[in-house]
């Protein structure tokens, strides 16, 4: 039992003092009564508990990943690597490993991200010169593959939907470099001006604020309307639940609920609506979310195509190919990444072109 107490001990935890938990229910007292002895990982236990997740997830989640259900989710209850992104505009990934190295940290390079960098300890890196003078950046592996798969290129339109910190949108710039200059037109636009503001921060010490154009998305806003059909690429790395990320901040999963993931699978419905209008005719409209959850991955895209027969879902191991090199983990239309099958954040990634 918790901390080597006994039923007995435990129930005298609570409701023992003005500052302790309210006493437990007779409910709770059972429940501990049943569990004393047991371990978390006794088979015994609900897979909610074996596992650490909330127990109303467990039947979507066991119709998506049947019997990988439990790697996938023993994968997101140990610890996340650190990875970095290389800023090409300023090293490439061969001299960065070099001076991280004199540094004293023990890299290597990322088994799929061509800019990658993967750390093995728990150094901060961020401290370095190397990340005071913009030589990289702080990003899962697999967040690095979902901006490389935009296949945003010199001399393109392109919009960072929901660019947050801009994480992706500074991968972006590197994905339009022309002999080391930037070439193209690339907008990050968020709901939030702090968070644009930090991506401007960031953008200076990369050295790329000048490629960046920002712009803050407001209820009824007419730069919407204004630049319909704008982009060869709109980037939508919408609001989620998170839960691919479990790993990193565990307390999450405890925040999740039904009815706040009903809310954002209906806030992602609606980004989808307005980003697919800045699409231009050929151009393409990338869902990403950090989540396993089916709702907010492959089910919104089955709705989004049933609304928008404009569009139409492409091949993942295609796009791969021509931006990434070789063929994805497990190529389909669209892409699932988790902690368990490529060692990074769980994310899902979906390419939709209009005709």
């Amino acid at each position: 039992m918790c901390h080597g107490l006994d039923k007995n001990g435990i129930d005298a935890e609570f409701g023992s003092t003005p500052y302790a938990p309210s006493a437990l229910t007779p409910a709770e007292t059972d429940l501990i009564g049943k569990l004393e002895g047991r371990s978390l990982e006794d088979p015994k236990q609900p897979d909610g508990v074996r596992y650490e997740f909330p127990a109303w997830l467990e039947e979507p989640l066991q119709r998506h990943f049947g019997e990988n259900l439990s790697a996938e989710l023993n994968a997101l209850n140990k610890p996340a690597p650190v990875d970095l992104r290389v800023n090409t505009l300023k090293t490439t990934r061969e001299e960065l490993l070099e001076a991280l190295t004199t540094e004293g940290l023990s890299v290597e390079p990322t088994p799929r991200s061509p800019n990658g960098i993967r750390i093995t300890g728990n150094p901060n890196a961020t401290r370095t010169r190397l990340f005071k003078d913009g030589l990289f950046e702080i990003q899962d592996e697999g967040s690095q593959l979902a901006s490389f798969l935009v296949d945003a290129r010199p001399g393109m339109t392109v919009i960072d939907y929901c660019a947050g910190g801009g994480g992706k949108s500074l991968a972006l710039v590197n994905t339009m470099l022309d002999n080391n200059r930037f070439d193209g037109q690339l907008w990050a636009c968020d709901v939030s001006e702090t968070r644009l503001g930090e991506l401007e921060k960031r953008a200076i010490r990369n050295g790329v604020i000048e490629a960046i154009n920002t712009h803050v998305i407001t209820d009824n806003d007419v730069w919407l309307t204004d630049n319909v059909g704008l982009a060869d690429r709109v980037l939508a790395d919408v609001p989620c639940s998170g839960s691919g990320a479990w790993r990193r901040e565990p307390e999450n999963r405890w925040r999740l609920t039904p009815e706040s993931l009903g809310d954002l699978i209906a806030r992602q419905q609606d980004i989808l609506d307005r980003a697919s209008t800045l699409v231009k005719s050929g151009g393409r409209l990338v869902y990403v979310t950090c989540s396993i959850v089916p709702g907010e991955n492959e089910e919104q895209i089955e709705w989004f195509l049933a609304k928008h027969t404009e569009f139409s879902l492409m091949p993942i191991a295609e796009i791969w190919q021509n931006t990434i090199g070789g063929a994805p983990t497990a190529p389909n239309e669209m892409l699932r990444l988790s902690p368990a099958t490529t060692n990074t954040d769980g994310f899902f990634i979906a390419v939709l072109q209009k005709h």
